[in-house]
């Protein structure tokens, strides 16, 4: 299969993982151009692309200036990318994603096989500290149930859900609904850039890239923090009857009320007990189906508390308009609000 595809990397403050990034494209035959567009980094990332440079002919170097008003600084550096990509195909995929061997091949295999102008893939998550194996895991659980596999790719459904961490969407596709320019002031472009393209009437088709792509999303705490405080709560709805939804189904409130009822009646703390023991693992069955270590059970009670917290953090950010990001204040706009 000749190259048909450019990709697409933004790249601020990634020295730890851009190199790792770069190769892994390189290897993909199908893969005619790498474009590192690099947004204002203080570190090495720079430097780090242009020695690679030398080994590798398809890969290129751009820079971004100030973030336009109105856009978010990601946005403007994919949009930026995608008006210099040549190919027919554009793959946007995060730095610190690795593309494992074949994956820019299973790719366009799957668009050809679904006629889909849109593939976006839920990369396999690499987790090493306990707080990365108790958050991340369960906020994808709950995230397959707010965007199902089955109604992203059932066209006569109006869900659609993408993965920035691996989008490949066909260049007059993108182009005809605008593109990242549509979706500039979008904190959560992936899935604001699959909206107008199901609603456009392209196909989409989202699944698991289990042994596709893998990506390390966070190697801090507060990395990790900032990370799900800036868009949990848009992906839960955004709204406060979601926010509270959420926290109803999530948090194990029957047994911890039967624990703390336990403090005067004792049998009342083994029936709580129980019932959380049961919760844990409903939550280990969930995990299967989504393709992580059943073993992360023993996680449960501190993902909840992470999971709450962050989501109330979220909510928390999204009212006052604002959240950090990589050295960045990021606009945020509630659902239904003037931009």
């Amino acid at each position: 299969m000749p190259p048909s595809i450019s990709a697409i990397v933004p790249a601020r403050n990634e020295e730890a993982v851009i190199a790792a990034c770069v190769e892994s494209l390189a290897l993909q035959p199908e893969i005619a151009e790498i474009l590192v567009i690099n947004d204002q980094s203080t570190d090495k990332t720079a430097e780090i692309v242009r020695s690679l440079i030398t080994k590798i002919p398809s890969l290129r170097l751009l820079e971004t200036q100030e973030v336009p008003p109105g856009w978010v600084g990601k946005n403007n550096a994919v949009f930026l990318g995608a008006k210099e990509a040549k190919s027919p195909w554009l793959l946007f995929t995060d730095a610190d994603a690795e593309l494992q061997p074949g994956a820019a091949s299973r790719a366009l295999q799957i668009a050809q096989e679904k006629s889909a102008a849109l593939i976006s893939l839920s990369p396999e998550q690499v987790t090493r500290s306990w707080y990365e194996k108790a958050l991340i895991p369960f906020v994808y659980s709950r995230l397959a149930k707010h965007f199902s596999y089955e109604a992203v790719n059932d066209p006569a459904s109006p869900a659609a859900a993408a993965n920035g961490q691996f989008l490949m969407i066909q260049r007059d596709a993108y182009n005809s609904i605008g593109g990242h320019a549509s979706v500039a002031a979008e904190v959560i472009e992936d899935v604001a850039l699959a909206k107008r393209a199901k609603a456009a009437g392209f196909r989409l088709w989202f699944s698991s890239g289990q042994g596709i792509v893998r990506v390390r999303m966070y190697s801090s705490f507060r990395a990790m923090w900032q990370g799900w405080k800036k868009n949990l709560y848009a992906l839960v709805g955004g709204t406060p009857s979601a926010l509270f939804r959420e926290l109803e189904s999530t948090i194990p409130w029957i047994p911890l009320a039967l624990i703390l009822v336990g403090i005067k009646i004792p049998f009342a703390t083994f029936l709580g007990v129980c019932f959380l023991l049961l919760r844990q693992l409903t939550y280990g069955l969930e995990l299967s189906r989504n393709q992580y270590p059943f073993k992360f059970i023993l996680y449960y009670v501190p993902a909840v508390a992470l999971y709450a917290g962050v989501l109330c953090a979220s909510y928390r950010g999204h009212v006052k308009g604002k959240v950090e990001w990589k050295g960045r204040e990021v606009p945020v706009t509630l659902p239904g609000a003037p931009r």
